[in-house]
């Protein structure tokens, strides 16, 4: 008994080591209230210019890959991440006119993202014709390049958690999000998303110890 407490243990915190790692693969990353990045200023624009409004090919340009990244995530293969989010940036340019500023449009992106990637995954459940990716190309090297041998099994675990419970756990911490901007992204109450992410940690140690 004492040894499989143990085991849970040790299972556990290589889950929240590995989970705090995904941070590092977000390229958009910034500490928590650090300034959002402004696009790139012409050279022959003067500093003293206000920066010109950010428009949907700045966004494509600095949020596509992380938004690539996380799809990978939820969906486990780069061709079908690459998809979804491909048509959340057709739907950001149809609603553009409807959104306020540059936050409620990355918002906006996360949100497709996830709806997007739901949507994946019920038609590869409703064809019954798909086959699971080879190991060595389900994600993109440069994603998971910089984990460690264990790191990488925890990440490929989440493959097996439930779509709600992935979707918490990889916008939490790939995404950094807020409970309140996981339940934006969702449609989950925070309080959800809050017993989900616990939840969802215990799962993944299970899995990760089952499989040691």
């Amino acid at each position: 008994m004492e040894d499989e407490d143990s085991s849970s243990a040790e299972a556990e915190s290589l889950v929240e080591r590995t989970l705090g790692t995904l941070a590092s693969l977000n390229p958009l990353r910034v500490p928590a209230g650090s300034p959002e990045p402004e696009p790139d200023r012409p050279s022959d624009v003067p500093a003293s210019e206000p920066p010109a409004p950010v428009t949907i090919d700045d966004l494509y340009r600095t949020h596509r890959m992380g938004m690539v990244r996380l799809a990978i995530l939820l969906v486990d293969d780069q061709a079908s991440a690459e998809d979804v989010v491909q048509e959340a940036f057709a739907g950001l340019f149809r609603n553009w006119g409807g959104l306020r500023d540059t936050q409620a449009a990355i918002g906006y992106l996360r949100t497709a993202v996830v709806n997007g990637s739901r949507s994946m995954l019920r038609r590869r459940r409703t064809a019954r014709a798909y086959v699971p990716p080879h190991a060595g190309t389900a994600r993109s090297a440069e994603s998971l390049a910089i984990l460690s041998t264990e790191h990488q099994a925890v990440v490929s675990a989440l493959a097996d958690l439930a779509p709600r419970q992935r979707e918490v756990l990889v916008l939490r911490y790939y995404g950094g999000l807020s409970e309140a901007e996981i339940a934006e992204a969702t449609g989950l109450s925070k309080g959800t998303v809050k017993s989900t992410a616990s939840r969802a940690v215990a799962k993944l140690g299970d899995l990760v110890r089952d499989r040691s």
